[in-house]
């Protein structure tokens, strides 16, 4: 994988975004926008299965608001969170951070397939009580601390604490993949 990656780092295309005085830029920034939207509905029906808000409002209404605009955002997400891995491969791929969120968004994509091929399929069951099933509560609490694990670590990808470059701590230099690293 380290080869790909320092393969695409040498693409014009790569170079074109990553040297960009306004494209990349763009993309960082939609990037984050899109972020604000995505999670900040997905806390609030986050919230909602745990009953600490909207408590009123059945979970299924919630859901048929919020789901749309989550698909798109997440949509956007993505588009601009590989653009942005594009534009500078190498030190994505060997950055500690980097790899916490792609775990971080591995387990949250499984937190909701599995949210909404179990309980939620059953939502119209406990649709308009103020607490929902302990599964729903424990998925939207799960999700609450994956998206904020994944901000952060998102985050702390900017810092070069731990690149191969820097001569990082062992475990670092071990969890950076930095073994096959070529400078």
């Amino acid at each position: 994988m380290s080869a790909f990656c320092q393969w695409l780092a040498t693409t014009s295309g790569s170079i074109a975004l990553h040297e960009s005085l306004y494209m990349y830029p763009l993309v960082e920034s939609t990037h984050v926008l899109t972020l604000c939207l995505f999670v900040g509905l997905a806390a609030l029906l986050d919230l909602r299965l745990m009953g600490l808000a909207l408590r009123d409002v059945p979970v299924s209404e919630v859901a048929a608001r919020f789901l749309p605009w989550l698909r798109v955002g997440f949509v956007i997400m993505v588009v601009t969170g590989t653009l942005l891995f594009y534009a500078i491969p190498v030190r994505s791929y060997h950055n500690v951070f980097f790899r916490i969120k792609a775990i971080m968004l591995v387990l949250a994509g499984l937190n909701a397939f599995v949210f909404h091929n179990g309980v939620f399929r059953k939502v119209f069951e406990w649709d308009v009580a103020p607490r929902a099933p302990r599964a729903a509560r424990a998925a939207g609490a799960c999700s609450l601390v994956l998206w904020a694990l994944i901000i952060v670590s998102g985050r702390m990808i900017a810092y070069n604490w731990f690149d191969c470059d820097m001569q990082p701590p062992h475990w670092a230099f071990v969890a950076a993949g930095c073994e096959g690293y070529q400078r």
